[in-house]
């Protein structure tokens, strides 16, 4: 019985994840670079500024990635474009970048 029902949360689990996410995540791997605005006239912007975040287990996350902080860490006053970094293993430990290119 207690088998059963571990199976049945299990199952419930996943069905109630969905297939539809905001980041294309892998089962086992994920590396994606996704837009997240653009602004620019696509000249190549001549600063970038990063902030990250990081996840463990999906439990515990830390970190500043907002655009105020990726734009702060460039010395960015006008923003071009804004990029988003994942890389996750597993669900174990994910990383998440943003990156701002502008002047």
């Amino acid at each position: 019985m207690r088998t059963l029902r571990l199976a049945v949360v299990l199952g419930a689990a996943l069905i109630l994840t969905g297939c539809a996410m905001l980041v294309p995540m892998g089962t086992v791997y994920t590396d994606v670079k996704l837009p997240l605005a653009a602004t620019g006239n696509g000249a190549v912007s001549p600063k970038t500024g990063e902030a990250s975040c990081v996840s463990i287990l999906g439990v515990v996350a830390t970190g500043d990635c907002s655009i105020e902080a990726a734009k702060k860490n460039g010395g960015i006053a006008k923003v071009n474009s804004v990029d988003w970094k994942v890389n996750n293993i597993l669900g174990i430990y994910g990383t998440y970048k943003v990156v701002v290119s502008g002047e």
